[in-house]
């Protein structure tokens, strides 16, 4: 989990900021997924992936897990254990067309939150990364 703290107090706590904190917390975290969500219920490479019986739960998946690597709470990991990100995603065909169109989405959910530059660049690298990451085949 990356936290960012400065430092941890006698009992391991954060002291100090950390992102998840800076950013607003969960309400930023549920506002950029909820917003990432409604750009690819349109996307027609992208919404065939997602459970539309269970669309919810795949926002509160996402948030926590986002919400967690950004320091906030570690509820994904007690509900849900490791992340295995390529792993959960290996049953999809996700190529670099999927990819960037999960890119196209989160830059539009990202661009609706109104960060600070700083944090707008450290979010949006991670989520390259991890898109790019993601990607599982090249075939169309």
């Amino acid at each position: 989990m990356n936290t960012f703290m400065i430092r941890n107090g006698p009992g391991g706590e954060p002291v100090g900021s950390n992102f998840w904190r800076e950013v607003g917390g969960r309400a930023t975290f549920e506002k950029l997924v909820r917003d990432f969500y409604v750009g690819v219920q349109s996307d027609d490479v992208l919404w065939p992936m997602y459970p539309e019986d269970d669309l919810e739960g795949a926002i509160q998946r996402l948030t926590g897990f986002l919400e967690q690597y950004w320091g906030g709470p570690g509820t994904y990991s007690e509900e849900r254990g490791h992340p295995r990100l390529r792993i959960r995603h290996q049953p999809f065909k996700v190529n670099p067309e999927a990819r960037d169109r999960w890119l196209l989405h989160m830059r539009a959910a990202v661009n609706g939150l109104g960060l600070s530059p700083l944090h707008e660049n450290m979010l949006w690298d991670y989520l390259e990364r991890a898109a790019h990451a993601m990607v599982n085949t090249h075939e169309e």
